[in-house]
């Protein structure tokens, strides 16, 4: 079974028993959240598009941990000036594990 969810503005293509990094979500660890933006579901046979969502579908998955991505350096520079910025960032994540389209 296959689902394309909208978690926190973001378009994710999910399945049964995966796991997911998706944006920092406020759940504490090994609980339960459950999507209701799901924007389209296939099972296999048929497949349901929704106009935005489909209606009496949720995607239940369970939070695993939270955690910052490798940091990205931004380097900026102009020449002959001698103008140099770094700046690093690190993006919080959410890893959850998707239990159940349905």
């Amino acid at each position: 079974m296959l689902a394309v969810v909208d978690i926190l503005g973001q378009q994710f293509k999910v399945t049964e028993n995966t796991k997911y990094y998706v944006p920092k979500l406020k759940a504490e660890p090994e609980t339960e959240v459950t999507f209701d933006k799901v924007l389209l579901v296939n099972d296999g046979k048929t497949t349901k598009i929704g106009s935005p969502v489909v209606s009496g579908v949720k995607v239940t998955a369970k939070v695993l941990e939270h955690i910052k991505d490798d940091k990205v350096i931004v380097f900026k520079k102009k020449r002959r000036i001698s103008y140099r910025k770094t700046h690093g960032h690190r993006q919080h994540l959410t890893r959850i594990e998707v239990l159940k389209i349905g």
